[in-house]
């Protein structure tokens, strides 16, 4: 049975990112499959997913907001760097090591929180899921862009 869930999952994982490939990604639909493949690799129990979704989910939040922000207020300086003053620059470097220092925070509680939740190996396995995701959708990008 779980065999069967692992090959939708992939099934679905695979077909999908062919069709980003194709359109302008939907984050949405991204979102989606990874919950798929998160909700399978962990097999957590009803009394455990009750707990840990809300738990995940608001990480998920406040991560996408640094993301942005990061974006906004840093990369788009860095790339235009060349127009700083060395003041600036210096400045700047200071702004992204601060962000670096707010988003291990924003990790670190996170395990705590998700270890109030869900056994450490499970936590564990969460890690590594989400790491097989990203590594499987570049796998498929990559693929399907070459």
């Amino acid at each position: 049975m779980n065999n069967i869930k692992l090959l939708f999952v992939w099934t679905l994982l695979l077909t999908s990112s062919q069709f980003y490939a194709q359109h302008k990604p939907d984050k949405d639909k991204i979102k989606s499959l990874k919950i798929a493949f998160i909700t399978e690799r962990l097999a957590l129990s009803s009394k455990e997913a009750q707990a840990f979704w809300p738990v995940y989910n608001e990480y998920e939040e406040k991560r996408e907001a640094m993301r942005e922000r990061e974006h906004t207020q840093i990369r788009e300086k860095i790339r235009n760097s060349e127009n700083l003053s060395e003041k600036e620059a210096a400045e700047l470097i200071k702004h992204y090591l601060r962000f670096e220092e707010e988003e291990e925070e924003l990790d670190k509680n996170f395990l705590e929180s998700i270890g109030k939740v869900i056994p450490a190996k499970k936590t564990l396995l969460l890690l590594r899921s989400e790491y097989e995701f990203k590594k499987q959708l570049l796998k498929q990008y990559r693929h399907n862009k070459g």
